[in-house]
């Protein structure tokens, strides 16, 4: 799947806050929890509940949203096709990293175990 010419530029300037909700309504209408959804953002982006908060009140974009986040460094285990896209195959960091939050939203959304979503051994 050819992506747009500016699909990463589109991406860069979206902001967390924006964004947000859509996660939150998307697991709660499978059954799961805005903390559930919490926790695995924290996993990824080592961001904790207040600091998720404050980046919300900021309306930070997602380039600064990933470029202030601590990524786990097992991150790189979350594959697969989100959006259209094979994750691994996103050339561009932070495009790949905005799917990353996509596929394990997805994930949660699904009913997969959070120890599996978090990637836990």
């Amino acid at each position: 799947m050819k992506k747009p010419h500016n699909h990463d530029e589109q991406i860069a300037k979206l902001t967390f806050a924006s964004v947000y909700p859509h996660y939150v309504t998307k697991v709660e209408n499978k059954g799961r929890t805005e903390k559930e959804l919490q926790q695995v953002i924290e996993w990824l982006t080592g961001f904790n509940v207040k600091k998720q908060g404050e980046l919300i009140a900021e309306k930070v974009t997602f380039e600064t949203f990933f470029k202030k986040a601590k990524l786990n460094p097992n991150a790189n285990l979350i594959t697969g096709v989100i959006c259209g896209y094979r994750i691994e195959d996103i050339e561009t960091p932070l495009t790949r990293q905005v799917r990353y939050l996509d596929k394990l939203v997805d994930e949660l959304a699904k009913g997969r175990k959070m120890e599996k979503i978090l990637r836990v051994a």
